[in-house]
């Protein structure tokens, strides 16, 4: 989960400066130092709070965001949709390369004994991979500014509407907390569920015995 969420702003940071702007590498945050992408609120406070509120059952929260500046861009529109969607892309690039090593590790746990705990932790760890980074992906697309989503809806939509829209940006989290009272979230992140049991499946025959243990 640490190197996702960090991988995700790092996109973000590295798409800014091939856009024009160089604001996130000048601050310090091009960097894979976790130290600098965590956020008191976001990334303890906030997950801690509704991992309690929820009983377990879900948790909402991130790095801190990169800072960036849109008027550096070559493209402005361009480039915050780029900048905007390179976050979900690296989660996707995550997402695809842990399910080719689940299995994998898995054909390794059965030819080899000697290395099937080894396999076993590896493969239970890209199986989280691809739950989690398919969770993160669908929680960013969700458009309530200032989540990645929004800053690609903004632009469907007309300029007036697109200035009242972005200025609900400031109430983003209790608007999240309000759509995960009412049960929208639990529909929203369904299809992540589908997609899991569905990769789940169609691996269970490499599923090493070993990686059950982990998953439970």
């Amino acid at each position: 989960m640490l190197f996702s969420v960090i991988a995700h702003e790092y996109a973000h940071g590295y798409a800014a400066l091939k856009q024009g702007d160089t604001t996130a590498l000048a601050l310090g945050r091009l960097t894979w130092n976790p130290i600098k992408h965590i956020d008191l609120w976001l990334t303890i406070v906030l997950p801690a709070f509704l991992l309690y509120a929820t009983h377990g059952h879900l948790a909402l929260g991130g790095a801190k965001p990169v800072p960036v500046n849109p008027r550096n861009y070559r493209e402005p529109k361009r480039g915050d949709i780029i900048v905007s969607l390179a976050g979900v892309a690296t989660n996707l690039l995550i997402t695809v390369g842990c399910a080719i090593l689940a299995p994998l590790f898995g054909l390794l746990g059965h030819v080899s004994e000697a290395i099937v705990s080894a396999a076993a932790v590896a493969q239970a760890m890209t199986l989280y991979g691809v739950y989690l980074n398919l969770a993160l992906i669908a929680f960013n697309l969700i458009p309530v500014p200032p989540l990645d989503g929004s800053h690609v809806v903004k632009y469907l939509l007309p300029p007036a509407w697109a200035v009242y829209y972005q200025r609900i940006g400031f109430a983003g989290i209790v608007i999240l907390i309000l759509l995960l009272r009412f049960d929208f979230l639990n529909w929203w992140f369904r299809p992540v569920e589908i997609v899991f049991g569905s990769l789940l499946a169609a691996v269970s025959h490499l599923v090493l015995p070993e990686t059950q243990a982990w998953l439970r």
